[in-house]
């Protein structure tokens, strides 16, 4: 039986982090591999600190219980961690089919990215059934993740076969082009390492490129 794709990313980003340590950079500015495993379980496993991961900038209390969290899910060693992050998330909204993949193919694809384009790896290739599944989730998101983009620009989203989707209705719109894995790393604000192409005024594309895209 095949795995769900979430699992999948899961596993494969288990495997970076097995593979380059606990000391190794990631795109997530400030963050070793051991800081982003601690991430992974504080999110699944952790109600209580979790906001702090969405709300911690904006309110300073959250992101320090969520620090604190992370400190201690440390203390269990990289190894082992890694070994709690690969079971799964324990029982609750991240394991209901019905919305595992909305809750987690996002989360573990870009952090796999962090790992393998911080540490030399490329793109991947062979990835159409991971592209189908993020361009699905990428056009119910698209106004969520790309907020950020000063009025009065639009934004729209292409994939190099065709298909677009609409982020922000407005004029003058900005083009970005690129695989739905490189659209979602943009949107998610790994600017320098989405493999994206800008089209549209210049001013406007400069709104785009400057935005505080992410989450």
């Amino acid at each position: 039986m095949t795995p769900p794709l979430d699992a999948r990313e899961r596993v494969q980003l288990c495997a970076r982090l097995e593979e380059v340590g606990p000391d190794a950079p990631t795109l997530c500015e400030g963050w070793t591999t051991f800081d982003l495993a601690a991430h992974l379980d504080v999110r699944e496993r952790n109600p209580v600190a979790a906001p702090g991961i969405l709300l911690g900038e904006r309110i300073p209390p959250l992101g320090r219980i969520t620090g604190q969290a992370m400190a201690r899910t440390k203390e269990r060693g990289y190894a082992a961690l890694l070994d709690r992050i690969r079971t799964g998330p324990p029982f609750g909204p991240f394991r209901i089919p019905a919305l595992r993949e909305q809750l987690n193919l996002n989360e573990y694809a870009v952090h796999h990215e962090d790992v393998r384009r911080a540490n030399g790896m490329g793109p991947r290739d062979d990835l159409d059934d991971l592209q189908e599944a993020l361009w699905k989730l990428l056009r119910r998101s698209a106004r969520l993740l790309f907020r950020a983009v000063p009025k009065p620009y639009g934004l729209a989203l292409a994939r190099p076969g065709g298909d677009t989707a609409e982020a922000r209705a407005s004029r003058p719109t900005v083009t970005v082009t690129g695989e739905p894995l490189e659209l979602v790393l943009f949107g998610f604000g790994r600017k320098g390492a989405a493999q994206v192409q800008f089209d549209g005024d210049p001013a406007a594309v400069a709104a785009v490129r400057d935005a505080a895209l992410g989450i």
